[in-house]
């Protein structure tokens, strides 16, 4: 009998040849920003350490009483630099912030406390006119100075050859802000997923140009929110690490939800304010 030859196969990584196009992955964020409260500094003050307390005590005890809306807000306009120090290293820097363009140009900041606000109001020559500690899901100034001026629809513009799908995409955006009611869900338009040329892009910025709200999420990756010149319409657009946009999207509403803090965040904060008053006090009384 003659022998069979069996031929032997490897299997297993490495055993296959390497294919010529890499699969291609999105780099998407792992890190998740966690709440830490703020640390007191060994070096601080006493004097203005407590001043700090008595200010975020008062502003605590307003807030217990407060489950939603608009809530109390804290006058810090002509606090001493010493005790505002303080105030500001403690309630620190939270994930959004806004600009708000205009004569008298704003800028918010959301404090390590989500829906508790910074509020800096500035002069022609840019100096803070006005300095406040706000509580609530956002500034209510933030929709208002978006709606002031905005048109009730889009600006007509002329639509040159190469456009195919943003002459519909306008009729929409403006059957649904002459049909929007207050309090109503929001309309959201996902451009990313729609066959737009570059044409098409061109003629929704004039269509619908940039307004004098621009707000900035920096949490998984970072959501930048802008009003435009139509009421109630925003740009609202996702980028990863990277700087990589991966979703860019056209909403209808008052103001979008990525833009504001949830009811829940706002009791955290409710409790965690009290927890650092807390602390404050028994560094006061070291």
């Amino acid at each position: 009998m003659k022998p069979f030859p069996i031929p032997v196969q490897a299997f297993g990584p490495g055993s296959q040849p390497a294919e010529e196009d890499a699969l291609q992955v999105l780099h998407m964020d792992r890190d998740v920003a966690a709440f830490v409260m703020p640390q007191i500094p060994a070096s601080a003050d006493d004097a203005h350490l407590a001043a700090a307390r008595d200010l975020l005590a008062g502003f605590c005890d307003r807030l217990r009483g407060w489950r939603e809306g608009e809530g109390p807000e804290l006058e810090l306009t002509n606090v001493a630099p010493g005790p505002l120090g303080m105030a500001n290293q403690m309630l620190g820097e939270g994930e959004v912030s806004v600009r708000v363009r205009g004569p008298r140009e704003v800028h918010i900041q959301e404090t390590l406390f989500a829906g508790l606000w910074r509020v800096h109001e500035h002069d022609e020559a840019g100096r803070v006119a006005r300095d406040r500690l706000m509580a609530c899901p956002i500034p209510p100034l933030v929709t208002h100075a978006a709606r002031a001026g905005a048109a009730l629809r889009s600006r007509t513009v002329e639509v040159p050859a190469g456009a195919m799908n943003s002459p519909a995409l306008l009729r929409e955006i403006d059957q649904q802000v002459a049909a929007r009611r207050n309090g109503a869900a929001a309309h959201v338009v996902n451009l990313t997923l729609l066959p737009l040329t570059p044409t098409d892009h061109e003629v929704l910025e004039r269509a619908i140009a940039p307004g004098p709200v621009a707000i900035v999420s920096r949490g998984f990756g970072s959501c930048r929110v802008s009003s435009t010149t139509v009421r109630d319409v925003w740009r609202v657009q996702y980028f990863n690490s990277m700087q990589t946009m991966i979703l860019n999207t056209l909403e209808v509403v008052e103001i979008p939800e990525v833009a504001i803090a949830a009811p829940e965040d706002l009791a955290d904060s409710r409790d965690r304010l009290g927890e650092l008053v807390d602390w404050m006090t028994e560094s006061c009384g070291r």
